[in-house]
């Protein structure tokens, strides 16, 4: 393999085959700041699916609740919002194939 000459953005000092600057110590290599994007990325994606598994919805959590009327309530609101997905889609649709002619 070749030698790979890079200058350091912050310092100026040029440093072969180095990801970290000898001088700065600052991140030059592009492959490393890739890598690090990319972990930060999954991370990030893991942290939202984490939340949205601990903070479920008010529908979700009145039907789980241990008073019966909350569970009523919250089976009502769930199928309320169920109703008007549906029924929007369906118009959504409807639309689309008039549109499409």
């Amino acid at each position: 393999m070749g030698s790979r000459m890079i200058k350091c953005p912050k310092c100026g000092v040029f440093n072969t085959n180095r990801d970290y600057c000898k001088n700065c110590n600052t991140l030059i290599s592009n492959d490393k700041k890739r890598e690090l994007k990319v972990a930060a990325l999954k991370q990030q994606h893991i942290d939202e699916a984490v939340y949205s598994l601990e903070n479920p919805g008010l529908a979700k959590r009145l039907k789980q609740h241990s008073n019966l009327l909350y569970r009523i309530v919250g089976w009502i609101l769930y199928s309320v919002v169920s109703v008007v997905s549906i029924i929007g889609a369906g118009l959504a649709w409807m639309i689309a194939m008039v549109a499409a002619g």
